[in-house]
């Protein structure tokens, strides 16, 4: 297994555990809270925290696998050169504001270690807890960088985005291979 594709796979199982702990932390609250009149003081701020990493690590994911939205009706009107360009100054401004990004919020946990604050109701310094604003935004300037070298080499026509349109056509034709949701499987 290579580097990348072990990188890979502890950031979808990041996503999953987080998911997990975040799903099971509200179930328990709300049996606690509305079955015994009682809680945990800390489950909130912890599900913020954990929603926050899941946010960070989910940008960058979601650039690979090519999941974000967008609007790119006028942008595949264009000739194939065309949208390579349009990709390319899109992944340079993207670049931009991940670098801005990168340096505010090393900034801020820089900041937060000088006064070195814990969290609300979590024993935890808050930079701690934060610390995935910066981690966050690196992994998203890194899966930039590889669009935009895929859009350089060749190995795609422009800035990928979902295109659920196209899937959702594609899903509903008859021979298509995967049943959706509501299909019983014998």
């Amino acid at each position: 297994m290579t580097l990348r594709v072990m990188f890979h796979h502890i950031e979808e199982a990041l996503i999953a555990l987080i998911l997990g702990v975040m799903t099971l932390l509200t179930f328990v609250q709300v049996v606690l809270r509305y079955g015994f009149n009682s809680g945990f003081i800390w489950a909130l701020e912890a599900n913020f925290y954990l929603f926050a990493w899941l946010v960070m690590i989910g940008i960058a994911y979601c650039v690979r696998v090519r999941a974000h939205i967008g609007v790119d009706a006028a942008v595949n009107l264009l000739p194939a050169g065309g949208r390579r360009v349009v990709g390319l100054i899109v992944v340079a401004l993207a670049l931009l504001y991940a670098g801005l990004m990168i340096y505010g919020s090393y900034e801020y946990i820089n900041r937060l270690m000088i006064i070195d604050v814990e969290a609300e109701d979590i024993p935890v310094k808050r930079w701690i807890l934060s610390i995935c604003l910066p981690i966050g935004f690196a992994a998203l300037f890194i899966r930039l960088l590889e669009m935009g070298w895929r859009i350089v080499t060749g190995q795609s026509g422009g800035y990928e985005l979902a295109d659920e349109a196209r899937e959702a056509v594609e899903h509903h034709l008859p021979n298509h291979p995967e049943p959706d949701a509501t299909t019983v499987q014998r």
